[in-house]
C-alpha cells in the first residue's frame, strides 16, 4: 500500500498542504487555505485534474484545518485510505535547540514557542497549526521540519557574528540562516545529477570535493556556500533580512541606517515595517514581483531598472564572495520561484563572472522545463587548450568550467522524506 505524509505550512494568514508519496516523490493532492481570520476566507483544493475553489468564513487555523479535511473527504483523495503514515510540520525557526527533523510532543511545542521572539513573523503561526492538527489528527505521528536545521553546522567562523560575546551568547545571536530545506534538497539534487557525477568521474574526484553556490529566488531570497554537501556559509543570518534583495526586504543594509531613522523620528516597529514589508524591489520600483518589475523596465521606467541592476550586483556579489569561500566553484544552481523561471536573471548573474569559468547557453537557459537541467556551455577547459600544454609552457593548468544549473526545489517532499526517515526508523 502507498505511504503518504501530509505536509503543513502554516502561515500567519494562510494554511498550505500537501499530500505527498515520499517514495515516488509525487503530489497526490494539496492546495491552500488563505485569508485565515477574516470576514471571507478562501480555499483551493487540487487533485490530478480537479480544482475545487470554496469560499467560507475561516476564523482560524483550527477551521482552516477542518476546511482542508472536509475537502479531502467531499473532492477527494479520500484520507481513510490515502495510506498517511505521518505528518509534517514546516517550522521555519528551530534556534540552536533543533537541528534535525524532531517528533513533536508537548515538550516541544513549547520549545517552538519559546523560540517566537527570534521568528514572531513565523513561528507564532507555526505553533498554532501544530496544535490544530495533534488535536485533529492526533491518531498519526507529527514531525517538525526546521528552516534553519540544514545551517546548523555552519563553521564558527561564518556563524560567528563580531559583537560583544557575552551578548551574543545571552541572546542567542549566530547565524542561523533560512530556506534550509530547499538549498538542502536542492544541494543533493545537485550532486546525485548525472552531468555533475560525471563531471566529477573525469576529473577523478568525489562527491566530497564538491563546491556548490545555490541561489534561492523567490520572493525572499538567499545564497548558500556548500562543500561536500554541508553548508560553509549563507546569506541570510540572525533574521531573514540579511543578504540578497528581495520581493519586500533590502537584504544587506548598513546597521547605522536603523539608528539614524529612529533619531529622525520613526518608531522600531515602524522601522521593521520598513525593512520586512516596505523595502527591496518593492521599495525601489513599487512592485515587488519580478515579472511587474520586468515590465516596468522593459517599458523604461528608470526605478524598475535600477532595482533590476541592485538586485543583480548583489547577486554577483555573494557569488564571487562564495567562490572565495569555497576555494572555485563547480556548480552555480538556480532555483525557486525567480531563479527556476527568468532566463534573463540567470544569465545577468553569469553575465560578468566569466572569470570564475561560469557561462551561459542561451538556448538551453532559454527553454522552459520542470526537469533538474544543465544551461552552461559544455563543460572543458577554459580556454580550450590542453592542460598537458598548458604545463609544457610553465602555465597554469587551465581550470575546469563549472556547470550552470536550474534546479525545481520541492520544499514539501524535502519535508515529507524527513518526516518518513524519522517515523520509519523510530
Amino acid at each position: 500500500m502507498t505511504q503518504t505524509v501530509l505536509v503543513l505550512n502554516s502561515g500567519s494568514s494562510s494554511l498550505k498542504y500537501q499530500l505527498v508519496d515520499p517514495t515516488s516523490g509525487q503530489s497526490v493532492a494539496g492546495g491552500i487555505v488563505e485569508r485565515i481570520g477574516e470576514s471571507t476566507g478562501s480555499a483551493t483544493h487540487q487533485w490530478g485534474e480537479s480544482e475545487t475553489v470554496r469560499d467560507a468564513p475561516v476564523p482560524d487555523h483550527g477551521a482552516a484545518l477542518r476546511l482542508v479535511l472536509d475537502l479531502f473527504d467531499e473532492t477527494g483523495p479520500s484520507l481513510a485510505d490515502a495510506g498517511i503514515t505521518a505528518v509534517g510540520h514546516r517550522v521555519v525557526h528551530g534556534g540552536a535547540v533543533f537541528t534535525e527533523p524532531t517528533p513533536v510532543d508537548d515538550d516541544v511545542v513549547t520549545a517552538v514557542r519559546d523560540l517566537i521572539p527570534l521568528a514572531p513573523l513565523h513561528n507564532p503561526a507555526a505553533v498554532k497549526g501544530i496544535e490544530v492538527a495533534r488535536e485533529l489528527l492526533s491518531h498519526l505521528p507529527h514531525v517538525a521540519v526546521f528552516d534553519t536545521a540544514f545551517f546548523a553546522p555552519l563553521p564558527a567562523a561564518a556563524a560567528t557574528y563580531a559583537l560583544d560575546r557575552k551578548v551574543t551568547a545571552e541572546h542567542g545571536i549566530r547565524r542561523y540562516g533560512f530556506h534550509g530545506t530547499s538549498h538542502g534538497f536542492v544541494s543533493s539534487a545537485v550532486t546525485a545529477h548525472p552531468a555533475v557525477v560525471a563531471k566529477l568521474a573525469a576529473e577523478g574526484r568525489g562527491p566530497e570535493t564538491l563546491r556548490q553556490v545555490v541561489l534561492h529566488l523567490g520572493n525572499g531570497a538567499s545564497a548558500s556556500a556548500v562543500l561536500g554537501g554541508r553548508p560553509v556559509d549563507t546569506s541570510m543570518g540572525f533574521t531573514p533580512l540579511e543578504g540578497l534583495v528581495m520581493g519586500t526586504r533590502p537584504g544587506d543594509v548598513d546597521p547605522g541606517i536603523v539608528f539614524h531613522l529612529v533619531r529622525a523620528g520613526m518608531s522600531a516597529p515602524d522601522v521593521d515595517t520598513l525593512l520586512n514589508k516596505q523595502s527591496g524591489l518593492l521599495g525601489m520600483s513599487g512592485v515587488n514581483d519580478m515579472r511587474e518589475v520586468r515590465k516596468l523596465a522593459d517599458s523604461g521606467d528608470a526605478d524598475a531598472r535600477l532595482a533590476l541592476e541592485v538586485y543583480l550586483h548583489r547577486l554577483r556579489k555573494y557569488v564571487g564572495a562564495y567562490a572565495a569561500v569555497l576555494g572555485g566553484i563547480d556548480v552555480l544552481t538556480f532555483t525557486a520561484g525567480v531563479g527556476e523561471n527568468d532566463h534573463r536573471v540567470r544569465s545577468g548573474v553569469v553575465r560578468d563572472l566569466k572569470f570564475l569559468g561560469l557561462s551561459i547557453d542561451p538556448a538551453a537557459n532559454e527553454a522552459r522545463s520542470d526537469e533538474a537541467r544543465v544551461v552552461s556551455m559544455t563543460p572543458g577547459p577554459r580556454d580550450g587548450s590542453e592542460p598537458l600544454a598548458a604545463l609544457r609552457q610553465g602555465q597554469e593548468p587551465p581550470v575546469e568550467t563549472p556547470l550552470v544549473m536550474v534546479v525545481p526545489t520541492n520544499e514539501e517532499l524535502a519535508i515529507a522524506r524527513q518526516t518518513m526517515e524519522l517515523v520509519e526508523g523510530s
